[in-house]
């Protein structure tokens, strides 16, 4: 079998009003999902018949996730996520990007949804989420914040 390349599956959008954007989005004539909060934080997925994600996420659970948005100076409000075959092939792929000189976001670690989950900095600055497909049996609640980059 051809080993595969990471594959363009998920956008990320870090809501500064979840209420207004989920709002907006409806009116745009997408099916937005109830997102009640649980420990102060708001994540709805619109999945496209296409296996494509849009999601937005509270800030609140954006600092779970992402190291970089408890760090102001590099918050991102867009995360243009990535899906990799492996756990391990997210750890190569981290390492090779910020061997490269791209900056660390979020180093690798395991996720409250299962997922192993980084992200790094492209040239410009945006974020770019690098993920495992999720493991159920790897999954806890409530989410902790993940480890510093």
């Amino acid at each position: 079998m051809a080993k595969r390349g990471p594959v363009l599956d998920q956008l990320n959008l870090v809501a500064r009003d979840f209420e207004a954007s989920a709002a907006f989005y409806r009116q745009l004539g997408l099916e937005v999902p109830e997102a009640p909060e649980s420990f102060g934080i708001r994540h709805a997925d619109l999945a496209f018949p296409s296996g494509f994600s849009l999601d937005l996420d509270n800030e609140k659970l954006a600092s779970v996730y992402n190291a970089s948005w408890r760090r102001p100076e590099s918050r991102a409000r867009a995360l243009i996520g990535f899906r990799f075959e492996t756990r391990d092939a997210v750890d190569a792929k981290y390492a090779e990007l910020t061997a490269a000189g791209h900056p660390g976001r979020q180093v690798p670690y395991d996720t409250f949804w299962g997922a192993r989950y980084a992200i790094v900095a492209d040239p410009d600055g945006n974020d770019v989420g690098l993920m495992s497909p999720p493991d159920p049996a790897r999954r806890s609640w409530p989410p902790k914040s993940s480890p510093d980059a």
